[in-house]
C-alpha cells in the first residue's frame, strides 16, 4: 500500500494545440479573446493567440495524479511566469519535498516548454490504495 513520500517525482506532458484551447474555453467559459480570437490576440502584448493559463496548470494535476497512492488535490499556489502557444508541449514534473503528516505531502510543480512557463507548489493527500470490492 505505496502512499507518496519526499523525493516521489512524477511528470507529465500536454500537447498544446487551438483545439485544446477551444475545447478547454467551451470546458470552462473563459472565452477572453487572447486565446480565441488570433486577430486580437495579434495586436495584444504577447503578439498572437496563447493558451489559458489554468490548461497547462490542468497537466499539473496529471502529474499528480500518477503519483503513489490516491491522490486527492487539496491545494495550489502558481506562478505563470511565460505563456504558452499553440504547437509548444508543456512538460510537467512534480516532486515530493515535504511530509506534514496525516496523509498530506507539499510538491514542488514545475511547468516548462523550451524554458520554465508555471512554478508553484501543491497539497495533496496521498492514502494508500482502497481494495476493490469486484
Amino acid at each position: 500500500m505505496a502512499i507518496a513520500t519526499v523525493g516521489d517525482t512524477s511528470r507529465a506532458t500536454l500537447d498544446v494545440t487551438t483545439e485544446r484551447i477551444e475545447a478547454f474555453a467551451e470546458v470552462t467559459g473563459d472565452t477572453n479573446p487572447l486565446h480565441l480570437d488570433d486577430a486580437r490576440a495579434d495586436a495584444s502584448m504577447f503578439g498572437g493567440r496563447i493558451a489559458h493559463g489554468m490548461l497547462s496548470a490542468g497537466a499539473v494535476s496529471a502529474a499528480l495524479a500518477d503519483l503513489p497512492g490516491e491522490i486527492v488535490y487539496l491545494s495550489q499556489d502558481v506562478q505563470f511566469l511565460k505563456p504558452v502557444r499553440p504547437g509548444e508541449t508543456v512538460s510537467v514534473t512534480v516532486t515530493v519535498v515535504e511530509d506534514l503528516g496525516d496523509d498530506k505531502v507539499r510538491v514542488e510543480t514545475v511547468a516548462e516548454t523550451d524554458e520554465t512557463v508555471l512554478t508553484g507548489e501543491a497539497v495533496v493527500l496521498s492514502l494508500p490504495p482502497a481494495e476493490s470490492t469486484d
